[in-house]
């Protein structure tokens, strides 16, 4: 296990390296003991990710493709400075993403949560009274929840914004807030949509860059761009600094900096346009005012995931589904004890003898 998921080790360089010591063993041998009896493993994984959403602070999150069982698959990172977990699947929507935090089961609850959620995302007021009117409230199936959905007759609608869409992920977010599933955390993300629900903060580096991507035309153009550049990260540096000693009147001078900034006019209309965007994402961009303690960018996360490409590209993808928990549960627990300062080799020693699965006969 410590030489296939942190020493990133085929199945086939381990048997030739055991083969090499002496040891008689099959490539059969070596999948099984690295995807059997993960019991215990997938148990304390799941934990991890419970106590790590929960506790104060942030859970940073990105993701990245994956290959499982020929498809192409997508795997989610969400991690802090104490833990990391990884979860892949077929999808990499908002409902995938409010699944995988509340531990990969569809548990649906319309409750003021789901029904704030649902106003937000402006959804019809008949669907939303019709939802919150009902007397069933929680629903511990997608069966269920589709039944219910059907017998108020909402699988029949066709506007916009999707009825189906929309009122799944309210009552998913109903869900996690009902089981306190998130606390008091925020979302660090590289803005990509999925991730935009509950406390949301945006990464800085990921917004420089959508500026560092234009393509200006001429030297004017060349010019406002380079002069922006400078201004943002001249803001960065400021944000930095106010981390390191947070106070309520830096936070009005900053906020009022942030405007000059994001509200100029520079001529050049592709990067008018976008100052704008991201004028429009001013809270979540300035989130770090209100919790000095979350980062500035998800260069973490960006870390975390690497293991997972840099297993993608020496192994593959997986087939089976042991292999794609196995995969997921010990890249996010030899994550974690990196996190902990904990001997991965020794995490894995502690565990119970009864986990070796027993070779045939």
């Amino acid at each position: 296990m410590t030489l296939h998921f942190q020493g990133q080790m085929t199945s086939e360089r381990i048997v030739a390296t055991l083969t090499a010591a002496g040891v008689a063993i099959s490539k059969r041998q070596v999948v099984r003991l690295l995807t059997a009896k993960l019991d215990l493993f997938r148990a304390e994984d799941d934990a991890v990710f419970t106590a790590g959403l929960r506790a104060p602070g942030y859970v940073s999150v990105d993701d990245t493709g994956a290959r499982h069982a020929g498809k192409a698959c997508y795997t989610t990172q969400v991690g802090s400075p104490r833990f990391t977990v990884f979860r892949t699947g077929p999808s990499k929507s908002r409902l995938a993403f409010l699944r995988n935090l509340l531990g990969g089961t569809a548990r649906y609850a319309v409750n003021a949560a789901a029904a704030a959620y649902m106003r937000a995302a402006n959804l019809a007021h008949g669907v939303i009274d019709a939802l919150t009117g009902a007397e069933a409230r929680e629903f511990g199936s997608e069966a269920e929840w589709t039944a219910h959905l059907a017998a108020l007759g909402l699988t029949e609608l066709r506007v916009a914004p999707d009825p189906l869409r929309v009122a799944g992920e309210a009552a998913l977010w109903g869900a996690i807030a009902a089981e306190d599933r998130l606390g008091s955390a925020v979302i660090l993300s590289d803005d990509a949509g999925q991730f935009h629900v509950g406390d949301h903060a945006l990464c800085w580096v990921h917004a420089e860059r959508l500026v560092y991507r234009l393509v200006p035309a001429n030297d004017r153009q060349r010019n406002a761009v380079e002069v922006t550049r400078r201004m943002i990260w001249w803001f960065y540096r400021q944000l930095k600094a106010f981390k390191l000693e947070p106070g309520p009147e830096r936070v009005v001078e900053l906020k009022a900096r942030f405007d000059r900034i994001f509200k100029r006019r520079t001529g050049y209309a592709t990067l008018d346009r976008l100052l704008k965007r991201l004028n429009a994402n001013k809270d979540e961009l300035l989130r770090v005012l209100e919790r000095p303690e979350i980062p500035l960018n998800t260069n973490a996360s960006e870390n975390d995931i690497r293991v997972v490409v840099t297993k993608r590209k020496v192994s593959g993808g997986t087939v089976s589904e042991k292999g794609r928990i196995a995969r997921d549960v010990m890249l996010g627990l030899a994550k974690t004890c990196a996190k902990l300062k904990i001997s991965f080799f020794h995490y894995l020693g502690a565990r119970p003898s009864t986990l070796i699965a027993p070779a045939p006969g």
